[in-house]
């Protein structure tokens, strides 16, 4: 069979970013095949002018060419995609809260803040109602409240932090498993998922438990082949996974196919590597045991209520494979990854059966839903850098990169952060800004709920808190649907809202001015007759209403003052 020749640099330059904008010129007129429930492109391109996206686009890729000829990137490499991917990501911290799983992970933050670190892991799962959450990343946000102050800019400088250290994890993964090049597309590559820029900004569990995930993976290989402390960093970082998100038990699953790898291809040392798998499963069951002891039949009844609840409602919030490996991750990098395992079978490299086996559970279990896919982006990101690697014959895999890179950067900030800074819990946001320009310590919020709802609106205090740099005080009214109505709902949690005890409503009126804040779905429309007694003599001063016109709820927020 004749050699295929290798492309001249020329046609490198010319045919990569021909496919690329064919790919996307595609994808842009099937749009509506996106059935993502965020960042749906049939959403966030409806107001996206080409005329100014296409030049960005170009301008982006010419960028990001320039950025990975910089002669330090071979230098230090893991340095490099830190630094680089944290400013990248910090570009997105304008983006609002966009899901309200927010306020359950604020709340749980908040407690620990106010009644610190003792009753916080004394009452979780009590007076700290912990729903089907884990306790870690609650734990951590409210660390840093309690160290920092109660400001969403500390959590999103952490969750960058994550974000960046996965990117350098998953380069040091590739680097152990097979080489330094590897790794490092591997780690560039996740910089080339558009849908991550726009959860790094967002209180939520699902990047810290993604940076863990990995963690655990990396230092679990290292265990194995290294000994010595690792396996006492794996137990630490296996114990993080294990109580940071219950979907991470199942993808742990990993670690079985790490050791029987390692056990088949190791002929010597077979016994050291049985020996430090035992250790690490001994220091994570006494970890875990501890935890276990004390809140067993918390976590017990969340694992029964996710069986019955939350494994069954997957098929009802799933999204499709299409959306999450084609338009909300970059196309090059789901045709490399599909490309590599028919190099690993030819091959016959077991070690590839690693970086694939979370995406393996992925398409056999059928976990359709990007949030929750998201954690195993880094093994997606090694697979694909695994087949690039053995497409010499096109010598393309230096020149992909950049543009998988820029184009999904501008999608992510030209696209997905417009849209999303339109989204109606942005509300929140613009309301604390402006309460930030009121000379007040104090502001009453009331909340106004519909029948036809399907959020219990009393659950947008917590997220509205995160931005007021107020005081709350909230009387919640106890308004609640009827169970059968609510009982399948993806957002069942919200009617399970437990009012805090910190937001309770004090006789303090010591204060010269009063401030008051309503929220509801119709900011501007008639208040219920029960508020409109209590802010008789007030004066509406703004309304925040801004709105999608796509989702059912669309929370908005009218501030009133006194006199």
């Amino acid at each position: 069979m004749p050699q295929v020749r290798p492309l001249n640099k020329g046609c490198q330059y010319i045919i990569v970013p021909c496919i690329s904008l064919a790919i996307y010129a595609l994808l842009y007129s099937v749009r509506y095949v996106d059935d993502n429930r965020l960042t749906s492109w049939k959403w966030t391109f409806a107001d996206v002018d080409l005329m100014v996206f296409v030049p960005l686009l170009i301008l982006g890729i010419i960028l990001a060419n320039g950025l990975f000829r910089l002669s330090n990137v071979k230098q230090r490499p893991a340095l490099y995609l830190f630094f680089l991917s944290f400013a990248l990501s910090s570009i997105f911290w304008k983006v609002p809260e966009v899901i309200v799983d927010t306020s359950r992970y604020f709340t749980q933050a908040k407690h620990l803040e106010v009644y610190g670190i003792q009753y916080f892991i004394s009452e979780w799962g009590k007076a700290v109602h912990a729903w089907t959450d884990l306790p870690l990343v609650p734990f951590m946000y409210g660390l840093v409240f309690k160290l920092f102050g109660e400001s969403r800019a500390f959590i999103q400088v952490l969750n960058s932090m994550f974000f960046s250290l996965t990117i350098v994890v998953t380069y040091f993964t590739g680097k152990t498993l097979w080489d330094e090049d590897t790794g490092f597309y591997a780690g560039a590559m996740m910089l080339g998922i558009p849908y991550i820029y726009s959860q790094v900004p967002l209180m939520l569990v699902d990047v810290p438990t993604m940076f863990f995930l990995t963690l655990s993976i990396f230092t679990f290989i290292k265990a194995l082949e290294h000994g010595g402390a690792w396996p006492v960093f794996a137990s630490l970082s296996l114990f993080a996974a294990l109580f940071s998100k219950y979907s991470t038990w199942m993808m742990l699953t990993v670690l079985g196919v790490v050791f029987l790898v390692y056990l088949i291809q190791k002929r010597e040392g077979r016994k050291d590597i049985v020996a430090r798998t035992i250790l690490v499963t001994l220091l994570t069951g006494a970890l875990a045991g501890i935890v276990l002891i004390f809140k067993y039949d918390v976590i017990v009844s969340q694992i029964q209520f996710l069986n019955e609840y939350q494994r069954p409602g997957l098929r009802w919030w799933g999204e499709s494979f299409v959306s999450t490996f084609f338009y909300q991750t970059h196309p090059f990098i789901t045709i490399a990854a599909l490309y590599s395992v028919y190099a690993a079978i030819k091959e016959r490299d077991a070690k590839f059966l690693i970086v694939s086996w979370l995406l393996i559970l992925i398409v056999v279990l059928q976990i359709k839903r990007s949030r929750y896919v998201m954690i195993a982006f880094p093994m997606l990101t090694l697979m694909a850098a695994y087949g690039l690697q053995r497409v010499k014959s096109m010598a393309i895999n230096k020149h992909i990169i950049p543009y998988i890179i820029g184009s999904s950067v501008v999608i992510a900030g030209y696209a997905y952060m417009p849209f999303l800074q339109t989204m109606s819990l942005g509300n929140f946001e613009a309301a604390g800004e402006y309460l930030r320009t009121i000379e007040t310590e104090r502001v009453t919020v009331f909340t106004v709920q519909s029948d036809e709802a399907i959020v219990n609106q009393a659950i947008s205090v917590p997220i509205f808190d995160l931005f007021a740099d107020k005081k709350i005080s909230y009387d919640h009214d106890g308004f609640v649907l009827p169970f059968e109505r609510y009982e399948t709902s993806p957002l069942r949690f919200t009617w399970e809202y437990t009012n805090p005890e910190y937001y309770a409503v004090t006789s303090d009126t010591s204060e010269k001015e009063k401030v008051a804040a309503v929220i509801s779905n119709d900011p501007g429309g008639v208040l219920p007759e029960r508020i409109a007694h209590q802010l008789a003599g007030y004066r509406k001063m703004k309304v925040f209403n801004n709105s999608t016109g796509i989702f059912s709820y669309t929370p908005g927020v009218a501030i009133y003052r006194y006199p």
